[in-house]
């Protein structure tokens, strides 16, 4: 058995896009040839169950199985489903059923019901945590009203409840604030629109959306900003940036699985409410 990765959340993690069949069912063998597509095509690993993934409107039954499915496609060393619910409880029996399914790290949003203030976000993350699995936090302030700010991220990884964040807030300060308030906390890029300000500022992952259709192109990009080679980088950047803004809109779901079906990927549609996008958006 190979020794488990320190940091399974470093690199190219691909919050995966859900094949859908046109019954809107899950097709567990497209989404199993995803991920080792992606896998094999220079990203590091897979986020099942994220924001893009269309977790929200799965039944249990079906969220535990693209877990699984994903596992068995490419290794649970290289899968972090994502395990935000409404309830703490909730949240941490999905952090359990990955940890039993062989995954070396979580995802976890904080409260997103309701606007929580410090002390329920602490308690959140320290009941999930009891997992006994890794968690990187999630913060995106704009989809969940809930801001983990840098001081706050601080405590949460000075109790030990989270060891990276995946940074949605498109502040690319707070990269400076936080490598001074917890050195040890690893950066992970959470919008594909602010890579290169991030990778500069010494992120060490990127939880990605639009590698789900350019798997090479946006892994190159990745290791070019990451390992200071500038010239590539900015040039890569400035080509794709045009899609890798759509990872930040309200439709970003919708545009890359539109951007799958281009390169002839399965995307397909998306479950209600989700709706297709409009054909000048298209």
């Amino acid at each position: 058995m190979s020794t488990p990765h320190p940091h399974p959340w470093r690199g190219v993690l691909v919050a995966t896009a859900l094949p859908l069949g046109d019954d809107l069912s899950v097709d567990y063998d497209k989404y199993a040839e995803h991920c080792a597509w992606l896998v094999g095509s220079g990203c590091d690993g897979v986020v099942p169950n994220g924001s893009l993934g269309e977790y929200q409107v799965l039944t249990p039954e079906e969220r535990a199985k693209v877990v699984e499915t994903a596992v068995a496609a490419v290794g649970g060393a290289r899968v972090m489903p994502g395990v935000a619910a409404y309830g703490s409880a909730e949240a941490r029996r999905w952090a359990e059923q990955a940890r039993d399914a062989g995954c070396a790290a979580v995802m976890l949003l904080p409260p997103n019901a309701y606007r929580a203030d410090e002390r329920s976000v602490l308690a959140h993350y320290a009941e999930v945590a009891k997992a006994g699995v890794p968690v990187v936090a999630y913060n995106n302030p704009i989809d969940t009203k809930v801001d983990l700010v840098p001081e706050l991220l601080a405590k949460l990884h000075g109790e030990g409840y989270v060891q990276a964040v995946k940074e949605f807030s498109g502040d690319v300060r707070r990269a400076y604030q936080l490598a001074e308030l917890a050195p040890d906390l690893d950066l992970l890029i959470g919008a594909d629109d602010v890579l290169l300000e991030l990778a500069m500022a010494g992120a060490k992952g990127w939880v990605a959306g639009y590698p789900n259709a350019l798997p090479a192109a946006t892994a190159e990009l990745y290791r070019a900003a990451t390992g200071g080679d500038l010239d590539t980088a900015k040039q890569l950047y400035g080509q794709l940036h045009p899609l890798l803004r759509w990872d930040s809109r309200v439709e970003f779901v919708q545009a890359i699985k539109l951007s799958m079906d281009i390169v002839g990927r399965r995307g397909g549609a998306c479950r209600p409410p989700r709706v297709p996008l409009l054909p000048e958006q298209e």
